[in-house]
């Protein structure tokens, strides 16, 4: 599991703020996802391009440890769960998640905090 910080500036994008009407502009958005490799790997892949995720590729900041260090390592079926856990976690903190990519398996969207 790993979570990015992503630049205030993913919120100007259509397709984002499209599924964020209601965005609290003084809290961040972020990318949750999971990976096999170290999460730094993983970071650097999406930077480079590397089997990445478009909205980490041109916005992500840096990973923020502080919200998922405390869950790894962990097995794939349980790294499966946790990426939906974790999406209700911050949902319930005021995030907005698009489930049907998280149920269907594939990259999360990116999630942006709301009021």
């Amino acid at each position: 599991m790993y979570v990015v910080l992503l630049d205030e500036g993913v919120a100007k994008h259509p397709s984002i703020s499209r599924l964020n009407p209601t965005r609290d502009p003084l809290k961040p958005c972020v990318y949750v996802g999971m990976t096999g490799l170290p999460v730094d790997h993983r970071f650097e892949n999406h930077k480079n391009g590397y089997k990445s995720a478009w909205v980490v590729k041109k916005y992500g900041v840096r990973l923020m440890p502080e919200l998922y260090e405390h869950l790894n390592p962990m097995p794939f079926e349980g790294a499966v769960q946790m990426e939906i856990e974790l999406a209700e976690d911050l949902r319930a903190q005021g995030v907005y998640r698009n489930r049907r990519k998280i149920v269907a398996g594939s990259i999360p969207a990116p999630a942006c905090f709301h009021r």
